[in-house]
């Protein structure tokens, strides 16, 4: 009995110690990182949504805000992003016989800069993007823009979060 108790208690120690600092959200930030700042993400792209900077990035500081412990601060964050939306295209990717599109696709890019200011070798700067394909006769309009917006964002935010604090 005494030999299964002790083995319970070795596995526990092994388990709860040998991945070092663990969050269950996949981060991997360092202890003394308190902060975070994002800046507004300004729309340089050649066709400009009215609504796609702010909306990015809201969900971006969103994201940081629901995922980590890191407080928002306006100036001077442990961790900064940067950047700007820099592409924002429409093509057709499949036609009809009429020559027409069946198919468009918004594509949407982003440059990001991130700076750690505690460990100055996680810094880059990268693009991200993704795409939505949606109806070649549907208007990018009310509930098709929405849903475009709300899958492209989730998934650029994502894949910045990854990048940034997750290192994937």
């Amino acid at each position: 009995m005494k030999k299964i108790s002790c083995l319970v208690l070795l596995i526990l120690i092994f388990t709860t110690q040998s991945c070092g600092i663990y969050s269950f959200t996949g981060t991997n930030i360092q202890s003394d990182v308190k902060t975070i700042q994002i800046d507004y993400f300004p729309n340089n792209a050649i066709l400009v949504e009215p609504s796609l900077s702010q909306e990015f990035t809201t969900r971006l500081q969103d994201l940081f805000l629901q995922q980590t412990n890191l407080s928002l601060v306006k100036a001077g964050g442990d961790l900064q992003f940067e950047g700007e939306i820099t592409g924002y295209k429409i093509n057709p990717m499949t036609a009809t016989a009429q020559q027409t599109a069946a198919q468009n696709r918004l594509t949407i890019t982003v440059n990001v800069r991130f700076f750690n200011n505690k460990f100055e070798e996680d810094n880059f700067e990268r693009s991200f993007s993704h795409y939505y394909d949606y109806d070649g006769n549907a208007q990018l309009t009310g509930g098709i823009l929405d849903d475009a917006f709300n899958e492209i964002i989730e998934r650029i935010t994502q894949d910045v979060f990854n990048a940034s604090v997750a290192k994937w």
